[in-house]
């Protein structure tokens, strides 16, 4: 092989998505996974320990709603390695990301996926109603959709209603009338046919939900998210896919975006974007780092 090959080679493995990490978070032993989060390095950027530690779930089937309370209404369990679902990766990889000890990991992932307490009904079902204002408030998460999408970024706007609770989809998620979120919910989104404009400055690292239109009858508009990833010269969307893969995949943003914008059922709107960060009052044993 010349000269020339060897650089073409060289070229597509630089743009090409990360490999999969055999065997993934699942294959270590607590003890190992132990070691392997206190042994991270002290100085690394919150964003470059979310792409290793989402790195190792490369290759991890994908199951619908694989995490749960242990008992009641979801007996799932409320931890597990060897399954995850778009949601459940990111908090996992979150939860991963931002302790710095392996005992820290259950009480960040239950600060990620509860209001408060760690019961079905205090879970952060619904996006833009529970799991995003409740993670921004505790200082988990920042929207910076508008510091990337600049002048395309526009408002979107979420209605919960007494009718959204009659339909189906809502009545499947079992939760108490009380406990039915309901009022109007704003994102800042940018339209799908303006996120490759901006995507080369998205850093990796920074979480992407996907946003549809708002039916009435649906109680959420996101239906996915993932994490940004550079590489090479293209953007990548690391992410629990569940059609054409059935597992944590990185796969390139702009086939992932063209494919979404060929919905016609539920039309996909944009996308919004988030800014991990770790609460200053998460404990001094976790990590601190900025982006």
């Amino acid at each position: 092989m010349g000269v020339a090959g060897v650089l073409a080679v060289a070229l597509l493995l630089a743009q090409a998505p990360t490999a999969p990490v055999p065997g993934g978070w699942a294959a270590l032993t607590p003890e190992q996974r132990a070691t392997l989060l206190k042994a991270a390095e002290p100085g690394a950027a919150l964003d470059q320990r979310l792409l290793r530690v989402s790195a190792r779930f490369l290759g991890t089937p994908y199951v619908a709603s694989p995490l749960g309370e242990g008992n009641g209404v979801d007996p799932d369990p409320t931890f597990r390695l060897d399954a995850v679902d778009c949601l459940t990766f990111v908090e996992e990889t979150l939860a991963l990301s931002l302790a710095s000890q392996d005992a820290e990991v259950p009480s960040l992932l239950e600060r990620i996926r509860y209001a408060s307490a760690p019961t079905y009904e205090d879970r952060n079902h619904l996006m833009e109603a529970q799991w995003l204002p409740n993670n921004i408030r505790k200082g988990f998460l920042k929207d910076v959709t508008r510091r990337y999408g600049g002048e395309d970024t526009v408002q979107a706007r979420k209605s919960l209603t007494a009718r959204t609770w009659t339909s189906r989809s809502s009545l499947e998620l079992k939760l108490p009338k009380e406990r039915q979120p309901l009022g109007t919910f704003t994102l800042n989104v940018i339209p799908l046919e303006r996120v490759m404009t901006h995507a080369r400055k998205i850093p990796s690292g920074t979480i992407m939900v996907i946003v549809r239109d708002d039916l009435p009858l649906k109680a959420t508009r996101i239906t996915h998210l993932g994490f940004v990833l550079q590489k090479g010269k293209r953007t990548w969307l690391r992410h629990a896919a569940r059609n054409g893969y059935g597992r944590v995949v990185d796969e390139d943003l702009e086939t992932f975006l063209a494919r979404n914008g060929r919905y016609t059922k539920w039309k996909v709107t944009g996308v919004s974007l988030f800014e991990a960060h770790l609460p200053q009052e998460a404990g001094e044993g976790a990590v601190v780092r900025s982006p």
